[in-house]
């Protein structure tokens, strides 16, 4: 029963694709279980750089059957626009390989509409969403008034679905926001066109899944954004509106938690995060410029920069133990490259007292102080590296000192954007 899952420990964009892309090589599924296209996962292969919102990142493999589970919200253009992209690169030639939860839900252009109204009419409030309508049709699943993809790819049941959602949409759009309705022909028109190409790729995931871990091949579960932008557990109300902790993997794809053997946490050497919320080892002067740019930090999904700042070790070790990490996936090691001395956040001080935890709420997560430790950087590049013997000392005290923080050892390396500039610690999918 070879398992693992792939999950961000900061507030997304730490890297998962490429970390899932280097894991899929030895993997015969993989599974992605909740959010939507509000993110996006990059892979670099040989120069080439690919951006998936929907689709797995193990698509990449040829032998790899990818699957979108339950727990993820759908934007059926979108999902046809990954899927035609990747056939002018023949990685898609028919919906063999890409299979669709029957009990995904998908995103409307009502939701869609609603999202960007709710977010503009919160003034100097705004969360910071991406308008992609991901939190209405969260909203709309937990009202049980959602469309999920076997009634999409079913014309009667998406009339039938569609037109009272429209109805409640349209007048708020209307009456509340004072913008104009969308025309539900229009849409029908448009969803029916997209259910006819997707209808094939409609599938029992939960089924799947289940039964290639029966079969003993290894399946592994790709996540999107990261632990502190989770529902629940991160920095509330400036979250996604999805569950994006260990927890979700088995409530968004069908799975026992007894079946997953690895959970890896996905973290940068530094710390970034989009959009408005609390960053307490945020860096606004010319470090942070230096890590954005050296690091190319702007949103795959919108293109918007990304806050940078230290690493900080209070989240590393709160996602660890809300997730029940196994071991680490240190990302972007080469960004630090030339960056004398480094600094690592390894507590919090809230009015002069120090804290055990990301305290859960807002305005004191934004007074805390950072306590910071020091610790000596290098000069030259780690780009060429590809054992742990090839890293500079400081480097590898870096490594060590991250270890201790997080309890737990590092076991993929990346020093740079490629699926070959990686330090690979331990294969995927060991036991040991």
């Amino acid at each position: 029963m070879p398992t693992a899952a792939i999950i961000g420990s900061q507030w997304g964009d730490e890297g998962k694709g490429m970390v899932v892309d280097l894991y899929a090589r030895r993997s015969d599924l993989v599974v992605r279980y909740q959010g939507g296209n509000n993110a996006g996962h990059t892979i670099v292969v040989k120069g080439r750089t690919t951006i998936l919102h929907h689709i797995p990142s193990g698509i990449l493999h040829p032998d790899c059957l990818c699957l979108i589970g339950n727990g993820v919200v759908i934007n059926p253009e979108i999902l046809l626009e990954e899927i035609e992209r990747l056939a002018t690169i023949n990685v898609i030639a028919d919906a063999s390989r890409l299979k669709i939860s029957q009990r995904a839900h998908v995103i409307t252009p009502y939701q869609i509409e609603l999202d960007k109204a709710r977010e503009s009419s919160r003034g100097a409030d705004k969360i910071g969403t991406t308008g992609r309508g991901i939190g209405p049709t969260y909203r709309s699943k937990a009202d049980r008034s959602g469309i999920r993809f076997a009634e999409f790819v079913d014309p009667s049941r998406l009339r039938e679905l569609l037109e009272p959602l429209a109805d409640e949409a349209n007048f708020m759009l209307e009456k509340r926001y004072g913008r104009p309705p969308l025309e539900l022909a229009k849409v029908l028109e448009s969803y029916g066109a997209m259910a006819d190409k997707l209808r094939d790729h409609t599938a029992d995931t939960m089924l799947l899944v289940n039964q290639a871990v029966d079969q003993g091949r290894s399946v592994l579960f790709e996540g999107a954004q990261g632990v502190m932008l989770d529902l629940d557990h991160g920095t509330y109300p400036f979250v996604t509106s999805s569950n994006t902790t260990a927890g979700a993997i088995c409530t968004g794809s069908g799975v026992a938690p007894k079946r997953i053997q690895r959970i890896v946490g996905v973290t940068k050497a530094y710390t970034t995060r989009v959009g408005a919320g609390p960053f307490p080892t945020e860096l606004s002067d010319e470090v942070g410029d230096q890590l954005r740019k050296a690091g190319a930090e702007f949103g795959s999904t919108t293109g918007r920069p990304r806050r940078c700042g230290w690493l900080d070790g209070m989240v590393l070790g709160y996602s660890t133990t809300l997730c029940g990490f196994s071991e680490l996936a240190l990302t972007k090691l080469d960004v630090l490259d030339g960056i004398d001395p480094l600094c690592i956040c390894t507590g919090y001080q809230l009015d002069g007292e120090p804290l055990q935890s990301v305290p859960a709420l807002i305005d004191e997560l934004e007074r805390v102080t950072p306590i910071y430790e020091q610790l000596p950087g290098w000069s030259g590049s780690v780009k060429d590296c590809r054992k742990l013997e090839d890293l500079p000392s400081q480097a590898r005290a870096l490594i060590e000192r991250i270890q201790s923080l997080a309890g737990i050892p590092v076991t993929l390396i990346s020093v740079g954007p490629g699926r070959e500039e990686t330090i690979m610690l331990s294969e995927p999918f060991s036991t040991s």
